[in-house]
């Protein structure tokens, strides 16, 4: 139920990311240069030394945890780049349109593709509880840091083009209440213990992209670059403060 309850909090921090969207496009460069932090903290500090203990499985010397962390990192950079999915750095770029869509339907498409990424995301909060209650904290925190960036990218990406928030604000609530969606399926599921560890190194590998590729260039884009940077490293100490003191 900690786990549900945890979700919630997700929920509340993607409307917040949509609510921001909504008002204003050109401020949230400190928010997302912290999230970008702990994110990368709990991966290095909590999460990849975890699944290592949690699993002794290898596959030609390399651990299985790492093997997952890799194809993690993998799959969500395929999936992106063959979605052509720009997310909120749209208007970034000079003119310019798909092919293979309408106007306004690829930032559906992207908007979509972030409610499915949320329901994994309360998944990864149901499973991390499975693997143990300080496990499942730590990856709710790496969930609710970057939801603000999922929520604001959600609501963006689907108003693309469109001058009918609608469809926008129904995307928004479909991402926010996903991860709840996720967390609650874990409760009638059970995964096998010698699946945790392989399964938390890809959520590592999965949130490593999302800082890298996804929130900190985000952060970085149109913004003073030292102060997102001060952000970012506080973000990387609060983690590594938290998880010694735990320890």
């Amino acid at each position: 139920m900690a786990a549900v309850v945890l979700s919630a909090v997700a929920f509340l921090m993607t409307l917040t990311g949509g609510l921001v969207a909504m008002r204003v496009r050109d401020r949230r460069h400190l928010v997302l240069g912290l999230a970008g932090g702990l994110i990368l903290g709990i991966v290095a500090f909590d999460l990849v030394p975890e699944a290592l203990e949690e699993s002794e499985t290898s596959l030609l010397g390399v651990p299985a945890p790492m093997i997952g962390f890799a194809a993690g990192f993998l799959l969500l950079h395929v999936v992106e780049q063959s979605a052509a999915i720009h997310r909120a750095h749209e208007g970034e770029y000079a003119p310019h349109v798909h092919a293979h869509a309408g106007p306004g339907k690829g930032g559906l498409l992207a908007a979509c593709a972030l409610v499915g990424h949320s329901f994994i995301d309360g998944l990864s909060i149901g499973l991390g509880f499975q693997a143990g209650h300080d496990v499942g904290v730590v990856v709710a925190l790496a969930v609710i840091a970057h939801d603000f960036a999922d929520g604001f990218n959600t609501f963006t990406a689907a108003s693309l083009n469109r001058a009918d928030r609608r469809p926008a604000l129904i995307l928004l609530a479909a991402d926010a209440l996903a991860p709840i969606a996720g967390a609650l399926a874990t409760l009638l599921v059970t995964v096998p213990k010698a699946v945790l560890g392989p399964y938390l190194g890809f959520f590592a590998g999965v949130l490593l992209y999302l800082a890298a590729a996804e929130i900190l260039p985000e952060a970085h884009s149109r913004h003073p670059r030292v102060l997102t940077l001060c952000a970012t490293a506080c973000g990387v100490l609060a983690v590594f403060v938290v998880v010694g003191v735990a320890d």
